[in-house]
């Protein structure tokens, strides 16, 4: 409570002088004016009975440059991982603290990395993180952070840097132990330059057989995992957006390919069983073949359908199931932020879910797109049945920018932490006072 006050009477002080005071100069800066449940409240439009503060925004060297993954630890701190640039070895992971006026408090862990991304607590109360071509564990709490760094899972498909590259590794824990792995897909629909498909003997896409999946590898205790992989699910072209519902659902949110036009593909929710194969590159939507690839070869009748499809382009990068104290109205929601940079996205949205954790879907529903409007999903096919918590994030000129959220996680009081990399910002969705 003492931090709080003192937060709250540099606030005042501050809107004493600079009533729209700036937190960080340039394009992507979020202004910030009043408070926001003891942080400085941003400006971004939100839906009812909840706010967004600025916890943090980047101007200087200290602290992450381009900030991704985070989790909360028991002391208050936070872990962030910090993607840096796409390029290999410019990642870190950081560890975030604050002084008794709330001002943040940065301390580099390990540097060096190659575009780390998630960052969890696994089934031994270890700390994992994914980087593009690993998973590794370290201790936050040791005295040489940058030493207690060693691989669990090496030597996963190094994607390189490309166009239409996806090399971020993602993964979730499954009930035994046992981590899915994201492999992304190595181009955007395996065309070649000429845009015909890239085929094998068999008339499929050679980088299928590798990529484009999640992995399973076995948990064999105590830190440890099998280097060697079966395929849970294939199909799949960029499954950053992991999560597992404690009834033993998977859930994946897919970010389609990029074809230029604004309105289609759509992304998707799909709900992740074993040996099943999702689409990619021969299928979007529900059975739709992609340009480039007949429908005798893409056969989407039998690919696995998604259980809802979201906005064209949304990119969905980050699922959580809320389970916090602040917004009961939350409770066994489906959170998810939508990062990409086209009208769809900059929103994070909560979806009402089944008991197994599988979204609430709509037929004939629509879709919000900036900076006004709605636009409606196919004839006949699920979308999601969200509430937009963010329906106000797009650009506003002196206020903020298009929010650009990666990840999310939930403090222990319940409020939502987010990361924006593009606007170097870590906000924090909670109650107005």
């Amino acid at each position: 409570m003492k931090i709080r006050l003192i937060a709250a009477a540099v606030l005042l002080s501050l809107a004493a002088f600079a009533p729209d005071a700036r937190a960080q100069s340039g394009a992507r800066s979020y202004a910030v004016q009043g408070d926001c449940d003891g942080r400085p409240a941003t400006q971004v439009r939100m839906a009812p009975g909840y706010c967004l503060g600025l916890v943090w925004q980047g101007g200087g060297q200290d602290g992450p440059r381009m900030p991704r993954g985070l989790m909360p630890l028991e002391n208050g701190d936070w872990l962030v991982t910090d993607l840096g640039a796409w390029e290999a070895g410019k990642g870190a992971v950081w560890r975030l603290s604050f002084a008794a006026d709330g001002a943040a408090r940065w301390r580099r862990l390990a540097g060096g990395l190659s575009m780390p991304h998630t960052v969890k607590r696994g089934p031994d109360g270890r700390i994992y993180v994914s980087e593009m071509n690993r998973i590794l564990t370290l201790d936050p709490d040791a005295v040489d952070a940058q030493a207690s760094v060693r691989t669990v899972i090496g030597d996963l498909p190094d994607n390189r840097l490309h166009d239409n590259r996806h090399p971020l590794s993602s993964f979730v824990f499954d009930g035994n132990g046992d981590l899915l792995v994201n492999v992304g897909a190595p181009s955007d629909r395996c065309l070649d330059a000429a845009g015909k498909p890239k085929v094998d003997a068999r008339g499929a896409c050679v980088e299928d057989a590798a990529t484009a999946q999640v992995r399973r590898h076995a948990y064999r205790g105590n830190g440890r995992w099998a280097e060697d992989s079966t395929v849970f699910a294939s199909g799949l072209r960029n499954s950053i957006a992991l999560v597992r519902h404690p009834s033993g659902t998977v859930l994946q949110a897919e970010n389609s390919v990029d074809l230029e036009t604004p309105d289609h593909p759509y992304d998707e929710i799909n709900v992740l069983t074993q040996g099943r194969q999702y689409g990619w590159p021969y299928c979007v939507d529900l059975v739709t073949p992609l340009p480039g690839w007949p429908a005798r070869q893409a056969r989407c009748n039998e690919r696995e359908k998604p259980i809802a499809l979201l906005p064209p382009h949304a990119a969905p990068l980050d699922l959580i199931y809320y389970e916090g104290a602040m917004f009961p109205e939350l409770q066994g929601r489906l959170l998810m932020t939508w990062h990409g940079f086209r009208r769809t996205a900059g929103r994070i949205v909560a979806v009402e879910t089944d008991e197994a954790g599988r979204p609430l879907t709509d037929i004939g529903g629509r879709y919000a797109i900036y900076p006004r409007g709605a636009l409606p999903y196919p004839a006949g096919a699920p979308s999601v049945n969200g509430k937009v918590l963010t329906p106000g994030w797009d650009r506003i000129a002196g206020r903020h920018p298009r929010g650009s959220p990666v990840t999310m996680a939930t403090a222990p009081d319940g409020s939502i932490w987010v990361t924006d990399d593009r606007s170097r910002a870590i906000l924090r969705i909670a109650r107005p006072r």
